[in-house]
């Protein structure tokens, strides 16, 4: 199919802001930005670590894509085999166990939330936790299509529902078919049924996406998305519900009628986004391909001017997550080497 493919770059990020010319100086009553300093190394020896959701302790749940492993990871490095999710298989490339979600009422259900490959394709799945040990494995949602990419990450929004990404896996046309369950963000209730208010009354929230990886909510509660794209664009998305964000029409913004256009869009080489997180009025992205944490800030339904940290310094970023209560950011490496995968904790200074 035809690609409308954006014939001009929207603007990239520097890796040192331009100076300011002909601006007012700074408001001293707004605060400024907590711009990423330090880097620690919280904990080394993964293999992969592609989800992460945090307990009420502060603590992380921390999943390995191939060895389909949970961890617990407290703040201090102490990591703590969990369980094992079954029904779990890698026989397709970016496959595996992904994402994580706890329970928002954890402390009373102790649910968690699992998205991963099975032999007949990719699923989303609850489990028990404990504290101490992983059960009751059971089934939400089947029919979604594995392959590429697909998608795979799942989070808890304000709304209390369950948000999933799945990619196209290899069957771009799925990606405009409402009736599939591919190239979408999904919106669910806890026991995987279609949650009240989506805009199809179907599990189906947003569609037209090629392979959505990080979601994550500002402060008014709007929901942000990374997109990786095919050769052309990646992009950060807006969500609104029943929205289409074009692919395979679009590859980026266009001019296409009905298409939702992307806020931002990056070359490959720059980005490739993965996790994303919301903290001091900006997203935090983590670039696969692009090695480095983009820093892009928001001011209501807008973004500004990107701005790369630590470029080709960690390798390729898989997570970014904002630290419960904190000024800090975890983030996770990826595909380092055999147990060579570090997460990692940077100060907002």
């Amino acid at each position: 199919m035809t690609r409308a493919v954006a014939a001009v770059t929207m603007a990239a990020g520097l890796l040192v802001p331009q100076a300011a010319t002909g601006h007012a100086a700074p408001d001293p009553s707004v605060p400024a930005p907590r711009i990423p300093a330090a880097v620690t190394t919280v904990s080394s020896g993964w293999n992969i670590p592609w989800g992460l959701s945090w307990l009420p302790d502060g603590s992380a749940l921390i999943s390995e894509r191939d060895s389909f492993q949970l961890f617990r990871l407290t703040p201090s490095g102490v990591r703590t085999k969990v369980g094992t999710v079954p029904h779990t298989v890698n026989g397709t490339p970016e496959s595996g166990l992904r994402s994580i979600a706890v329970s928002p009422d954890w402390s009373h259900d102790h649910h968690i939330y699992v998205y991963h490959a099975t032999a007949e394709g990719n699923r989303i799945a609850r489990m028990t936790y404990d504290g101490s040990t992983l059960s009751g494995y059971e089934t939400l949602v089947t029919g979604i299509k594995k392959g590429g990419k697909n998608g795979g990450r799942i989070k808890f929004g304000p709304d209390g529902y369950l948000y999933a990404t799945t990619g196209d896996a290899w069957t771009p046309g799925d990606a405009q078919d409402k009736n599939s369950l591919n190239g979408k963000i999904l919106r669910m209730t806890t026991d995987g049924k279609p949650a009240p208010g989506n805009p199809f009354g179907t599990l189906v929230y947003s569609y037209g996406h090629r392979n959505p990886q990080g979601l994550t909510w500002d402060e008014q509660g709007r929901l942000w998305e990374t997109e990786i794209g095919e050769h052309a664009y990646d992009e950060v998305n807006l969500i609104k519900p029943g929205r289409n964000y074009g692919w395979p029409t679009c590859e980026g913004a266009c001019s296409v009628a009905g298409m939702t256009n992307p806020k931002h869009q990056w070359r490959p080489a720059e980005a490739v986004p993965s996790g994303l997180t919301y903290a001091d009025g900006a997203l935090y992205i983590a670039a696969l391909r692009g090695q480095r944490l983009w820093r892009i800030p928001v001011t209501g339904t807008t973004l500004g001017t990107p701005v790369a940290h630590y470029v080709n310094t960690y390798g390729r970023m898989r997570l970014a997550e904002k630290v419960p209560g904190e000024d800090k950011l975890w983030i996770t490496t990826d595909k380092a080497g055999k147990d060579a995968d570090r997460v990692l904790q940077v100060d907002l200074g």
